[in-house]
Parts: structure tokens; C-alpha cells; sequence
């Protein structure tokens, strides 16, 4: 029920507002120009509204309304491909009402096409009784994606029809207790509360990044969470735009929150531009781009993460698996702190509000891999990586340590590996993943047996190189005994031939799970021949002239489809080795 007041103060984007009988978190429409807003805080009869546009020249006694409903989107097709702002505006639109690149205040645009056509197709009968959830027709949203329309009740089919229709014709009609209810191609949604499911299951699935460095030593697991500190210039968003081009899932949401205007310029140019490794199709076609940069309104910053992570939910409950790149929650956060001392609240930790830690767990807490509502059987994840970037790129500050507190990956971004032009520019002794134990399963069952064993050996090897490093620098490698130059020839080797990926690359930029693993065994099959050949004499000078170190250098361009190379690369491996032994 709609309900009427006016505007008493003004706070930058906080307005204070006399309005009897309003709700917390209803949306309201602010002054004469009706500016979208949000019911923060009710004390008595006067709401405090987060306004979600510029406030400057709004004045006390201009009219305020609530239309009683919470902040909600708009689910339904026509959202792939489509650029939104923090509040579900298609900026295209809002761009074309506006008549030119200046986007004018209080313009109100529907998130969804309400002209286009879709070809609908039903799939289930009249008559037929259906739970919420069920797949009750779907449509060809783009040549990738199925967009699957679900039932929003249970109830039994009195009214179906396929045919082309606008997102507001009914489609079906539902009766329930004696009522019949029309069903229409999209819903409304509350962005605040998390869409329900069945169950959700454990982390036991890994995410498929095609990162090599992410893959076999910090997993990622689907329906997980990761968060990527760094400092400015470290490749956040690089590695996001990689994560989301390559990782084996059907659908992107990326949210800009915050991020520079050029940054987001330069996403909003790339990836429709980016092409699909799997499908050979635009990656626009199964992404969605919430847009929201720095000089855009604070509050709806705020609300662009909610908006972002309801999205995902909704082709979750289709039965797709989502990642979720929000870049970057610092600026979520700094939006939080701002509204609060707008509110007068008590600060916490350096400013930010005492509930920042609460808000980051619930955000995180909505990913998750999940049995979807209806009655077939169908499985959903949304995986959330998100981006933080601490000041100075110090990750003692209050957003990097709450997040690491409730995410399970922490990728630690190292600008010196970045200046290297080493990419992706995780640091291996810094990062970690806490689903390693739960994912090793699945890779025992459907990669190989001793994937987890040859893991831990690299990563113990990678951690005696960093010790043998302090040494080096003191009295050069020339000092060390043979066996521990070994060990620095092998560690160069993961570095460099391993860790390492051509972002430019067609072959390289992605490395499959199987591929994964004959890499590190190459490496590792060399490093125990090595060792095994020095106990036997040989001098490690004549094994570091062996024509299999260069092989080994450039296996990374050995393509998916040719991996019995390998086969051949190991047995010259062999025969290169038994030759140095027979002439010690």
C-alpha cells in the first residue's frame, strides 16, 4: 500500500523523511523528480532513506512516497546480455531516455524489454499438478543459454499455450484452494533475503578455472567461495576476467562495485568483444554486467552486490552453474561506512560500521551448490570470487580480514610477480585453499590416484626453494651441494613452465584438468631421475645440457587434444637418462 510524506533533511545521499506507517527496507520515491530510494532506519514517523541517485537540489517539504514493497529486480528473460546499473537499470536504455552519454536523474526504465518477443515452449500439460519450481516452459534466450520459465506456486495447470509473447502476457494460469492465478514469463524478486532451495550440499566438486595455479594448489570448489587481495596493479581484475572467461560454468555475473570508470570502461569494451572458448560464441551471450563505478551514487553501490548475487541466484534455480565476480567489495565496504556516518551510527574498526562483518557472512554465505526447488531433480551452484583491494595493499585492514574470516580460497595477488609479467600472479606460498582435503576425492576417482600426492610434493619443494633462495643470496647457487642445485632446477621448472600461463596464448591460456597433471608428473619424473642419477655419479652440469629440459619447457603448447605427446616426452625422458648413467 502506497503511502505519502515529505522530505524534513538532507545529508548528501541520506534523506530524513516524515512518512507515517512506512516499512524498513520499503523502496520510496524521493521529490519531485520521484529519485528511487531505500527505508534504512524508522525512527518514530520519520524513515531514513538511502537515496540510490544524486541528491543535490533536493529540498525540505518535497513529497515522498513509499510503494510498499522491499527492493526488488526484475527475473525473467532479457537479462543475459544486458548491462545494468547497482538497481537492475538497463543503461542502454536509460541512455537512449536520456538522449545522449549524460544520464539524467529520476529517469525510470523497466528492466526487461516489455515489447520484444519471446518463442515460448511448454513443457508440461494442462491438468497436470506442479510444485514451485517446476519447469513449466522454457525459452532460447541466446544461442547459448536455455531460459527455463518455473512455477512461482504449486498448484495445478488450468491454462498453458506456447507461442511468442512479451514478458508481460500470461503464459499460464495456476489454480490453487479454488483460485486461478496467471503466470507470466518474469517475477519480482526481494534482492535481501536468499532464494530458497531443497538442500544444499557440500563442497565436493571442484571449479574448473583452467588456471593451473588455481586448479592444483588452491582449489576452488563449485558453490564455494574465494577472495583476491591485492594492491593496486596486481591484476584483480585480470585474473576475474579470466576466472569468468575460462572456469566450467554456464553463466557470468560481474559486478563493477565500484571499481574506477575506466576500469569498468575497459570490461564494458572487452568482454563483448571476448569469445567463448567452449562455444566459439561472444561471452555476452551467457553473461550479465552489473555496472556501478566510483563517481556513481554511494547507495546504490550498496544495493549493486545484492542485485548482482539475486541474478545468479535465479539461473541457479534453472539448474546452471554461475560465477559470481564482484570487483570489488572494498568499495561495497567504503559505501557501508559512508551511509553509516551519514546515520550517525557508532563506528567499528577504522570507520567501517560494527555490522561489516555480518554483512560480508551473508553475502558469502548465498553461494553454495544446491538442490533446486521442483519436483525433478536438478542441481544448481553459484560460486562467488571476490575481489578485495586494501589500501596499500595491506591485508590487516578490517574488509580483507572479515573476508578471510567466511571465504574458504584466498589467492593472494603479488605485485612483484605482476611486474615480472608472471601471470596469473598468485603467490604460491601465500595463498591458500581450505576445500584441498574435500576435492581430493573426486580427483583421485576422475583424474589420477597420485594427483594429490604429486601436489603436496610441489608445493613442499616450492617452500625448500624459498629457504634455499635466503642462502643463494648470500653465497650464490655455486655453494650448494648438488642435490639442492637439483632441487632449485626443478623448482625453476614449476615456476616458470608450470605456474606460469600465456594469457595470449590460444592453447596455453587454458589448461585442462588431465593436461594438469602430465605437466606436474613431466616435472616431477624429472626431478626423481635427477636425484636418482646422482646418487649414481652423474654430475648434474651433463643433466642440466639435456634436450628433454627444453621439451619439458615447452609442453605447455602441447594441445588438450594430443596429451599421448606426453607418452613420447617421458620416454625420451627415460632414454636420455639411461644414456648419462651408462657413460658416468
Amino acid at each position: 500500500m502506497k503511502k505519502g510524506g515529505y522530505i524534513k533533511r538532507i545529508s548528501g545521499p541520506v534523506v530524513e523523511a516524515n512518512l507515517p506507517g512506512a516499512r524498513l527496507y520499503d523502496v520510496v520515491k524521493v521529490g519531485k523528480e520521484k529519485l528511487i530510494g531505500e527505508i534504512i532506519k524508522i525512527v518514530r514517523d520519520t524513515a531514513v532513506v538511502q537515496v540510490y541517485e544524486d541528491t543535490s537540489g533536493l529540498q525540505p517539504g518535497e513529497p515522498v512516497e513509499s510503494t510498499g514493497e522491499p527492493l526488488s529486480v526484475e527475473l525473467g528473460p532479457g537479462i543475459l546480455k544486458n548491462i545494468y546499473d547497482g538497481i537492475q537499470r538497463p543503461l542502454k536504455m536509460i541512455e537512449e531516455k536520456s538522449k545522449g552519454v549524460f544520464i539524467k536523474r529520476g529517469v525510470v526504465t523497466e528492466p526487461l524489454d516489455r515489447k520484444k518477443k519471446w518463442d515460448f515452449k511448454v513443457k508440461v500439460k494442462k491438468g497436470q499438478k506442479v510444485k514451485t519450481g517446476d519447469i513449466l516452459g522454457t525459452v532460447q534466450e541466446t544461442e547459448l543459454i536455455e531460459h527455463r520459465i518455473m512455477a512461482p506456486m504449486d498448484g495445478k495447470i488450468e491454462e498453458i499455450k506456447s507461442g511468442k509473447f512479451t514478458v508481460e502476457d500470461i503464459v499460464a494460469r495456476i489454480s490453487f484452494e479454488g483460485k486461478k492465478y496467471p503466470v507470466k514469463m518474469y517475477q519480482r524478486c526481494s534482492v535481501r533475503k536468499a532464494r530458497p532451495v531443497i538442500e544444499k550440499f557440500l563442497p565436493v566438486i571442484p571449479l574448473i578455472t583452467g588456471q593451473r595455479v588455481v586448479d592444483t594448489f588452491f582449489p576452488i570448489a563449485k558453490g564455494g567461495t574465494a577472495c583476491i587481495p591485492g594492491p593496486f596493479g596486481s591484476g584483480k581484475t585480470v585474473a576475474q576476467q579470466s576466472l569468468a572467461k575460462y572456469s566450467d560454468t554456464q553463466i557470468v555475473v560481474y559486478i563493477g562495485c565500484g571499481e574506477r570508470g575506466n576500469e569498468m570502461t575497459e570490461v564494458l569494451k572487452e568482454f563483448p568483444e571476448l569469445i567463448d572458448p567452449n562455444t566459439g560464441r561472444p561471452l555476452m551471450e551467457r553473461t550479465v554486467l552489473i555496472a556501478n563505478t566510483s563517481n556513481m551514487p554511494v547507495a546504490a553501490r550498496e544495493a549493486s552486490v545484492y542485485t548482482g548475487i539475486t541474478i545468479a541466484e535465479y539461473f541457479r534455480d534453472m539448474g546452471y552453474d554461475i560465477a559470481l565476480m564482484a570487483d570489488s567489495t572494498s568499495r561495497w565496504a567504503e559505501a557501508m561506512r559512508e551511509i553509516g556516518g551519514r546515520l550517525e551510527e557508532m563506528p567499528g574498526e577504522e570507520g567501517y560500521p560494527a555490522y561489516l562483518a555480518r554483512r560480508l557472512a551473508e553475502f558469502y554465505e548465498r553461494a553454495g551448490r544446491v538442490r533446486c526447488l521442483g519436483s525433478d531433480e536438478r542441481y544448481g551452484s553459484v560460486t562467488v570470487i571476490g575481489a578485495v583491494s586494501p589500501p596499500g595493499g595491506d591485508i590487516s585492514e578490517p574488509v580483507s580480514q572479515n573476508t578471510l574470516r567466511v571465504t574458504k580460497v584466498f589467492l593472494a595477488l603479488d605485485a612483484s610477480l605482476a611486474y615480472r609479467r608472471h601471470f596469473p600472479a598468485f603467490n604460491w606460498l601465500k595463498s591458500y585453499s581450505l576445500y584441498s582435503g574435500s576435492l581430493e576425492p573426486w580427483l583421485m576417482e576422475n583424474i589420477s590416484s597420485d594427483f594429490p600426492d604429486l601436489t603436496k610434493k610441489s608445493m613442499a619443494l616450492l617452500q625448500k626453494e624459498a629457504e634455499l633462495q635466503e642462502v643463494v643470496q648470500l653465497v650464490g647457487p655455486d655453494a650448494l651441494p648438488e642435490k639442492e642445485q637439483a632441487i632449485l632446477l626443478v623448482t625453476k621448472m614449476l615456476r616458470e613452465d608450470y605456474l606460469q600461463q600465456n594469457a595470449f596464448s590460444d592453447v596455453d591460456a587454458r589448461c585442462g584438468f588431465e593436461k594438469q597433471y602430465l605437466m606436474l608428473k613431466s616435472i616431477l619424473k624429472f626431478g626423481d631421475r635427477t636425484n636418482s642419477a646422482l646418487d649414481l655419479g652423474v654430475q648434474l652440469k651433463k643433466i642440466q645440457e639435456l634436450p628433454s629440459i627444453a621439451k619439458i619447457g615447452r609442453m605447455r603448447e602441447i594441445p588438450e587434444n594430443k596429451l599421448d605427446e606426453f607418452d613420447k616426452l617421458h620416454k625420451e625422458m627415460d632414454d636420455e637418462f639411461e644414456t648419462l648413467i651408462k657413460e658416468r
